[in-house]
């Protein structure tokens, strides 16, 4: 956000080179592109002399890189990026000369069908813990000797007739922990756990351009209607919301206590030397204005920085180089230490965060979840919000991350490298941290003239009860700036068979008939409620959508894309004719502006399952 990403790496890279004459050492720049030419974003680049890592780089929004001040002399070029076949070519450096390389990366899916799926596993084995690559070092993972991850289990929205229920109610979701769990799966070489697979989060893990406000409100809200990829016979309706953006000079001052989990599950590269590292980068953006503190826990937790000003940086970057894990895990006796730092140091207006950094393993201490979340609730009341960041492998508790921080008026990311830690903590620490509106819930009423049977795609853990979306009193999802939301619907018309079994006639009563406002040529109504982030008093919006049907559109059509990975990752009985090549071929068609790569990388992704699938030809047969 405030740093280039290259600015960053350069500027925490260990790696100090002899004072020299410019005349004596040379510069080497790059860039990684695909075999279409097209930009590789994130791929971690290597320098070395020997077996001696002599400096790490990522390719940046161009796919290039820099080197400064290198000796003269051959160096191996090291190329890294999942869902590619690792890289190696060898360039000489001499004294006061530039040189320059393009390195072409060969897609892991492009190999011969029968070798596809064991080239996607040994194009990993040496890769970094996803897209960012290491500072100085390369951070790879390590195996562990046990997999407790733990997911709730997810029971897939079905179709509802609109005779029997025409109200869809349900609070929004700005997560994105279950993309970046769902990369890290893939780019270890293996299909993601169906319950590990939210596709509300994977949609909303993108960014949509649904227009600017509407009207007072903190959001705009934008609608399609279009044809169901995946079934033609079928609608697609899409309900988009996009925050204000928020310029970083109006940005609030930033209250945050760090609670770090350093206990021994957390020694791993990829947790808690990942999670310094992420820290370390956004100290340097820290402004005066702003507050950390950090607290730990392990067999008991304790306050290694108490709470410091933002220019007080290398304070700040000591007391986390000095992190070090160790001991068993209480969690809860952590939290209620950093609720009391934060609380201390309240400032109203600001951004009132405690930010949990753990793989989720609490295992000793206050075991009971109903008492810590109700501190949780306590606190975001008070104006203190929870954010969680997951990390590692193994034994990530997946499903009591999502709770806290849904609790706690937070965001549940789950950090799989470097770049993503960037992109959480520093590129959209707008979206992350700075809460435009709370407590927001969306109702759909649907039509029966035009409506046979809809169903929502994804946010199974976040339906309301028709009431709850009057009642101020019920929590619902929060959106911060420059945020989008995005939601589908697969709309059945009326007189379509509607899958999901038949229900009996009544014996006692007819169903309802429809009224007058049933021939305005409607196909549903969207209501939403939201909150002022201080505010106690809900405000309502409402659209009507026409039952017209468009073209799909850079927003319809790449949210279809993911929402089809999704449903294909987990199986979905309601996929219809999804495949992995129509994915492609829609997130490819429909891709639009890409300047940080993330649908690039979605298409590789794509891509990659679609070669760890071992029922995708089958399923490409059959459709």
């Amino acid at each position: 956000m405030r740093l280039a990403l290259a600015t960053i790496l350069a500027g925490l890279v260990t790696f100090a080179p002899p004072q020299a004459d410019p005349r004596a050492v040379g510069v080497l720049t790059g860039s990684v592109v695909d075999a279409g030419n097209t930009a590789v974003v994130g791929a971690t680049v290597q320098l070395r002399s020997g077996a001696r890592v002599e400096r790490t780089a990522a390719s940046d929004a161009r796919g290039e890189f820099r080197f400064d001040k290198l000796l003269p002399g051959s160096y191996d070029i090291v190329v890294n990026q999942p869902g590619f076949v690792p890289l190696t070519t060898t360039v000489a450096i001499a004294a006061g000369k530039p040189a320059s390389v393009r390195l072409t990366l060969t897609a892991a899916g492009a190999a011969a069908p029968e070798a596809r799926q064991e080239l996607a596993r040994e194009a990993l084995k040496s890769v970094p813990a996803g897209r960012g690559g290491g500072v100085g070092k390369a951070i790879y993972r390590m195996p562990e000797p046990f997999n407790t991850e733990a997911y709730d289990k997810i029971d897939e929205n079905r179709f509802r007739r609109v005779a029997d229920d025409p109200l869809s109610t349900f609070s929004i979701d700005v997560d994105t922990a279950s993309y970046a769990n769902v990369r890290r799966f893939l780019n270890d070489g293996a299909l993601p756990p169906a319950d590990a697979v939210r596709v509300e989060e994977l949609i909303n893990y993108f960014r949509f351009d649904y227009g600017d406000r509407n009207g007072d409100a903190p959001f705009a809200v934008a609608t399609e209607v279009t044809t169901c990829p995946w079934n033609p016979r079928h609608k697609l309706a899409l309900i988009g919301l996009q925050a204000a953006r928020m310029p970083e000079s109006k940005t609030p001052p930033r209250n945050l206590v760090f609670l770090l989990d350093v206990s021994g599950s957390m020694t791993p590269p990829d947790k808690l030397p990942l999670v310094k590292t992420a820290m370390k980068m956004l100290v340097d953006t820290l402004t005066p204005a702003d507050r950390v503190a950090i607290v730990v826990y392990a067999g008991a937790s304790g306050l290694v920085l108490p709470s410091t000003p933002g220019n007080r940086k290398p304070e700040i970057q000591r007391a986390i180089a000095e992190l070090r894990p160790g001991g068993s895990t209480n969690g809860a006796a952590g939290i209620q230490l950093a609720y009391e730092i934060a609380g201390r140091a309240f400032v109203k207006g600001a951004i009132n965060r405690v930010i949990l950094a753990t793989d989720g393993d609490f295992n000793v201490g206050v075991t009971n979840q109903g008492d810590l979340i109700r501190l949780i609730e306590e606190k975001r009341e008070r104006g203190i919000f929870l954010s969680v960041l997951g990390v590692g492998t193994g034994n990530l508790k997946d499903s009591t991350m999502e709770k806290l921080a849904d609790r706690g008026n937070g965001n549940y990311s789950y950090l799989d490298s470097l770049h993503e830690a960037r992109r959480v903590l520093i590129a959209e620490a707008g979206a992350t941290l700075a809460t435009v509106a709370k407590d927001v819930k969306i109702q759909v009423e649907f039509n029966p003239r035009t409506v046979g049977a809809y169903k929502l795609i994804g946010y199974e853990n976040r339906v309301l009860a028709h009431q709850d979306f009057n009642d101020d009193r019920k929590d619902a999802g929060e959106i911060g700036a420059g945020h989008t939301v995005t939601a589908l619907y697969e709309i059945v018309p009326p007189g379509e068979a509607i899958e999901g079994g038949r229900i009996d006639p009544l014996k006692y009563q007819d169903r309802s008939q429809p009224n007058g406002a049933a021939t305005s040529g409607e196909l549903m109504t969207v209501k939403l409620r939201y909150k002022q982030p201080d505010g106690d008093a809900s405000r309502l919006l409402s659209r009507a959508v026409p039952d017209r049907v468009g073209p799909l559109t850079p927003n319809s059509g790449f949210a279809s894309a993911v929402a089809e990975f999704g449903m294909l990752l987990r199986r979905s009985e309601f996929r219809g004719g999804a495949t992995w090549a129509s994915a492609i071929e829609l997130a490819r068609k429909y891709r639009g502006s890409d300047p940080d790569g993330y649908r690039a990388e979605f298409v590789r992704l794509v891509e990659l399952a679609s070669a760890l699938d071992p029922a995708a030809a089958g399923d490409d047969r059959e459709r």
